[in-house]
């Protein structure tokens, strides 16, 4: 289990080869990057991440815990980057690997949207125009 905040920029490769197993047979890799356009449409510099870092591990443990607990044999890695990021750049990774797909995707699935939901880390867009904004971590209220 990998379970980090990082500053550096993520190298999704090292993450799944973390998790990965000869008895895995499916590993789903989520990453959340940095969009160019808000919501509302604004041109989007980057992101700033912030984070209470040993409560937003503490919440890592506790979301891979549940994962084992209706999972047990899911490898599970979540990786979250803080500072400043450029868009295009990775701000999260949640990698699962499992013996069959269903349990992999079903565990990213679940993670990455536990994280957003408990994990004490918040974010700012930082708009071409110079304004910044601090955001509301959301889960399952993505625009369409």
């Amino acid at each position: 289990m990998l379970l980090e905040i990082v500053c550096d920029p993520i190298d999704l490769r090292s993450i799944e080869s973390a998790v990965l197993a000869p008895g895995c047979g499916g590993i789903v890799s989520f990453c959340g990057t940095v969009r160019e356009r808000a919501d509302d449409g604004r041109a989007v510099e980057g992101l700033r991440y912030e984070a209470h870092e040993a409560m937003a591990r503490a919440s890592f443990r506790e979301i891979a815990d549940e994962v084992r607990a209706t999972m047990p044999e899911v490898r599970l890695a979540i990786v979250h980057r803080i500072g400043a990021l450029n868009v295009g750049e990775i701000a999260v990774a949640v990698v699962a690997a499992a013996p069959h797909r269903a349990e992999a995707f079903a565990a990213a699935r679940f993670a990455i949207d536990a994280l957003k939901e408990r994990s004490p880390i918040w974010k700012q867009e930082r708009y071409c125009d110079g304004e910044r904004l601090w955001l509301e971590n959301r889960c399952g209220e993505e625009p369409r």
